[in-house]
């Protein structure tokens, strides 16, 4: 078995010019692998901890050095030596001590789980997502992408964060030329009618609408535009509620509008009604379980509702949402939870019950393409991987072209 050499951490920048953290691991054999991990902009409170240096006069206190130090001087003495395979993730957990990885943080502890994943399935030949699959049998996920922003993403009047065009029923290479072609449509579109065409966090689109519901019926616009139908593709909401929810009520920041969460559940439902809408996502606030499993048992049947903010890929929380019927679908976004390990537990977790799942990127992310190959590998039936632009999403949709090469 191939042992490790050396675990180096180092600062680089994600695609929001913010720090974030980078580790290469060398084997003995002279193997290398690299894993660099992504930071959220709109983050659930549940989430495991992600460590800035708060030093004011770096970066605006958002270095990772410490998270840096923490893998050289903590982590790195603790695995150098041992196999690769030496159930790394365990080590690191019981050396931070702490549920939120608060001590070594979440950053410092992904960067290197997933670079370890990576050398171990060097070491064997193998790419990331062979190395990680259980039968071998693998699943081309469906595309979400977001081609207009709102919310915590972008600079604009609009409240709901993403709004997002899923060729779910095309093939990956086709879903893709759909994904991209619909981009340009909707740019050409938006500047037809005089409006913005700078983009959000995620690559997509994020100009000033009369409402929300605008922004729906351009994407559908879109759609046709382009020469699909919206039975081969249709439309997923990111609402980000939880920005809204404050003191039992959702307050619209860039509207100023109050909802209940009944409210929201009736507006979701005419929405469905009337687009051809098959998921939406946060639709109701993290700490709003009443108002959660009101809204799936109302709309349930009718369209995948997805967790995020809710479970923040952590078992416990997807145990609370199991029991209470809220949800029926979870966002896998593996910086939530901080180790590659626990990001597969709750994988399987969210099968085993029927729940479907949903591997995500975040709005501050690298060139690690590494939610491809756990898509794949876990036979996700979605990735959401931002719009089809910017190098930091490419990326993503790219290793999907070049995994489907390798297994076809």
């Amino acid at each position: 078995m191939d042992k490790i050499k050396s675990i180096r951490a180092k600062e680089i920048l994600d695609s929001r010019a913010n720090p974030t953290v980078e580790v290469k691991i060398t084997l003995e054999s002279g193997i290398q692998a690299f894993a660099s991990v992504p930071s959220g902009a709109s983050t659930g409170v549940h989430e495991a901890h992600e460590l800035r240096d708060n030093d004011k006069n770096r970066y605006n206190g958002k270095g990772v050095l410490t998270a840096v130090k923490n893998v050289n001087e903590i982590i790195s003495p603790a695995l150098v030596g041992r196999d690769v395979e030496c159930w790394a993730d365990d080590i690191m957990l019981s050396l931070d001590g702490s549920r939120t990885k608060e001590n070594l943080g979440a950053n410092a502890v992904l960067a290197v789980s997933l670079a370890i994943a990576r050398a171990a399935a060097k070491s064997y030949g193998k790419e990331l997502f062979e190395f990680l699959s259980r039968d071998k049998v693998y699943r081309m996920p469906t595309p979400m992408f977001n081609l207009l922003n709102g919310g915590a993403h972008a600079n604009n009047n609009v409240d709901i964060q993403e709004f997002m065009v899923v060729p779910h029923g095309l093939d990956l290479p086709d879903a893709i030329r759909a994904g991209s072609e619909i981009y340009h449509t909707l740019g050409i579109l938006l500047k037809d009618r005089g409006l913005s065409t700078g983009v959000g966090d995620e690559g997509g689109f994020a100009p000033n609408l009369n409402t929300d519901e605008e922004a729906i019926e351009l994407l559908c616009m879109a759609i046709s535009k382009s020469g699909y139908s919206t039975d081969k593709v249709g439309i997923a909401l990111d609402v980000a509620s939880s920005e809204w929810y404050k003191n039992g009520e959702y307050l619209l920041p860039k509207r100023g509008e109050k909802y209940t969460s009944n409210e929201l559940t009736e507006y979701y439902s005419a929405l469905i009604k009337k687009y051809p809408i098959i998921s939406i996502e946060d639709g109701i606030g993290e700490d709003d379980l009443a108002g959660w499993s009101k809204l799936t048992a109302a709309l349930g049947e009718k369209c995948m509702l997805v967790g995020d903010d809710l479970f923040v890929t952590n078992t416990q929380r997807l145990s609370m949402g199991i029991k209470h019927s809220a949800a029926n679908a979870i966002l896998i976004k593996p910086n939530q939870i901080g180790s590659l390990s626990q990001t597969m537990s709750v994988i399987d977790m969210a099968r085993d019950v029927g729940y479907k799942y949903i591997i995500s990127h975040r709005s501050g992310e690298t060139l690690d393409s590494a939610i491809s190959d756990i898509a794949v590998a876990t036979k996700a039936e979605f990735i959401k991987a931002g719009a089809p632009a910017r190098g930091e999403r490419v990326a993503k949709y790219n290793r999907l072209l070049e995994i489907l090469d390798m297994i076809s």
